[in-house]
């Protein structure tokens, strides 16, 4: 199952590192704890559309080129996996 909030953090981490940058770096850009940016690199914490954006003025990239990466992502998932819908779902 893809889980989005993963996809995501591992992507800002991914950016992150690539720039040789510490979390300490980005949480200071961007107003964020320290602490909360792990649990968002981790996939731990579901980050708001404001902080990814804020995360991303950081780091000095784009949403958009975010979202494009981690769409790119999902849909490579996706087609790696089946689809599964919940019981209820199913039933409709």
């Amino acid at each position: 199952m893809i889980v989005l909030r993963n996809v995501i953090g591992d992507e800002l981490r991914r950016r992150r590192q690539d720039q040789g940058r510490t979390l300490r770096d980005i949480s200071g850009a961007a107003s964020v704890s320290l602490g909360y940016l792990s649990e968002i690199e981790r996939g731990q914490k579901e980050a708001s559309s404001e902080l990814i954006s804020a995360i991303c003025g950081a780091l000095d990239v784009s949403l958009s080129d975010i979202l494009a990466s981690v769409s790119s992502q999902v849909a490579q998932a996706e087609s790696a996996e089946p689809i599964e819908f919940p019981t209820a779902v199913r039933a409709l």
